[in-house]
């Protein structure tokens, strides 16, 4: 069988860290046989989330922009690589308009009790990859939460993160080939059917200039 591969770009700059190692999990993805599917939040224009209450009566996000196609595509997919930047311990804007606007996934599933998937549950997954200028862990707690949730509404599974700090300049993380080649691991591995899935997410952290020390966390971010 031929997974769909959906990777989503949230960076808001070209030749961006996060974006680099987007394609490159992609690669992977499609050297493991898999078919995938490139999207750029940074060329969409869409709105935030205004709490309309709509949803809570339909399961549906009531403006028709360009959200409503990727928010098609995810639904469409079998696997999803979401890339972001770290901008003060959290979700680059870009990113987290997107999945403000799933507000209408949680009020299918918990407020309208509608199952995603009429004929039932599918085997779903999730890769994060996210990159920070700045030295410290605790950058990314943030992100592993709001991740949490939303796959929770997506319905899928929470497969792997890939986290990498000091990596500022655009183009920067070109400069480092293992985490260049984890993405493209963990990419393939993401695309392999038989692979059995995982209660919890596997960590690849590569800190400290791809070395394991930690020290206290700034705010720059790492796009």
């Amino acid at each position: 069988m031929t997974l769909n591969v959906l990777g989503i770009s949230t960076s808001p700059r070209l030749r961006s860290n996060s974006d680099l190692l987007l394609c490159e999990a992609l690669r992977g993805a499609e050297s493991a046989g898999a078919a995938t599917d490139y999207v750029t939040l940074r060329d969409l224009e869409f709105g935030p989330c205004v709490a309309c209450g709509a949803c809570a009566k339909t399961g549906r996000c009531r403006f028709d922009d360009p959200f409503q196609d990727v928010f098609e595509k995810m639904l469409a997919a079998d696997r999803l690589v979401f890339a972001t930047p770290v901008f003060f311990a959290a979700v680059g804007a870009q990113g987290k308009r997107l999945i403000d606007r799933c507000q209408c996934l949680w009020s299918r599933k918990y407020l309208l009790k509608e199952p995603l998937y009429p004929d039932g549950p599918r085997d779903r997954r999730a890769l994060v990859i996210a990159v920070a200028g700045s030295r410290g862990r605790k950058m990314f707690d943030g992100i592993r939460l709001t991740m949490k949730y939303w796959f929770d509404s997506l319905e899928m599974a929470h497969f792997a993160n890939l986290f990498v700090n000091q990596v500022d300049a655009a183009g920067d993380v070109l400069k480092h080939p293992r985490a260049m080649a984890e993405a493209f691991r963990l990419g393939a591995a993401l695309a392999d059917a038989d692979a059995p899935a995982s209660d919890t997410p596997t960590d690849v952290e590569l800190f400290e200039g791809l070395g394991d020390a930690a020290r206290p966390a700034g705010t720059r971010d790492g796009s």
